[in-house]
């Protein structure tokens, strides 16, 4: 997937994680029902061992990939303070296949399978290049948290 600068979408305008816990960098397309991201490899970053990015990193990466499909509707108007809180709460099959390295970029491309109010079901899927890396289907929750 060819990115596009003049394309790129934000990611802290659908998401309230910050660095370090931040694992996707740019929303490259972003519909009510899926989403695609990117996320550089960086050798600093928490989930790096051994100068790959861990299984951990791979499902964050997914659930911030994912969380951005439900985030949208919070965080659509940049101007206002919104802060909001996710969970996911449920797992119900993940399967990886390979570790990214530092250096690379990865995409991940998510679909909504299913919406009641807060609570999603998503089904993702993580690549580098054309390699396919982790395969997930989560249930998240996300809620605005009153000041």
């Amino acid at each position: 997937m060819e990115i596009k600068e003049e394309n790129l979408i934000n990611i802290h305008n659908f998401l309230p994680h910050r660095d370090p816990m931040l694992m996707t960098d740019y929303i490259l397309e972003l519909t009510r029902e899926k989403v695609v991201t990117s996320f550089d490899i960086l050798e600093d970053n928490i989930f790096v061992h051994n100068r790959q990015f861990i299984e951990a990193g791979l499902i964050e990466n997914v659930a911030q990939t994912c969380s951005s499909i439900l985030g949208q509707s919070f965080f659509e108007n940049p101007e206002t303070d919104t802060k909001v809180i996710g969970f996911i709460t449920n797992i119900k099959k993940i399967e990886v296949f390979a570790l990214p390295k530092v250096g690379d970029r990865i995409i991940s491309k998510a679909s909504l399978i299913s919406q009641f109010e807060n609570i999603c079901q998503i089904f993702c899927e993580t690549f580098n290049h054309d390699d396919l890396l982790i395969r997930a289907e989560i249930n998240l929750f996300i809620q605005e948290v009153k000041h």
